[in-house]
């Protein structure tokens, strides 16, 4: 089964900008889609970014613009860069990996939390 660990979370203020980072413990060649979701403290988990096998990426509406999904084969990473951050954004977020037989593996979370 395919591992995923999350790195770069921590304390920003408002404004400022984090990186997260994943590494599966394969390859991500051939996964369907490769994404972030988060979970805010009394929330629900929720979708943020995601990217397909052809390239096609998505994000949730209220990070448009601000975040930016990006993948590294060669390193089996996939990256969440996060700008213009909001205390809003405040969240632990987890990295996933859906293969072709639509199964789901999640990494442990990170915590980001934005807050002056």
């Amino acid at each position: 089964q395919v591992q995923l660990v999350e790195f770069g979370g921590g304390l920003v203020q408002p404004g400022g900008s984090l990186r997260l980072s994943c590494v599966a413990s394969g390859s991500i060649v051939d996964t369907y889609s490769l994404g972030w979701s988060r979970q805010a403290p009394g929330k629900e988990r929720e979708w943020v970014a995601r990217i397909f096998r052809g390239g096609d990426i998505q994000y949730k509406e209220a990070v448009k613009g601000r975040f930016t999904i990006s993948r590294d084969n060669a390193k089996n990473t996939v990256y969440l860069e996060m700008n213009s951050l909001k205390v809003e954004d405040t969240a632990v977020y987890y990295c996933y990996k859906q293969d072709m037989m639509g199964r789901h593996s999640w990494g442990q979370g990170t915590q980001v939390t934005v807050s002056s």
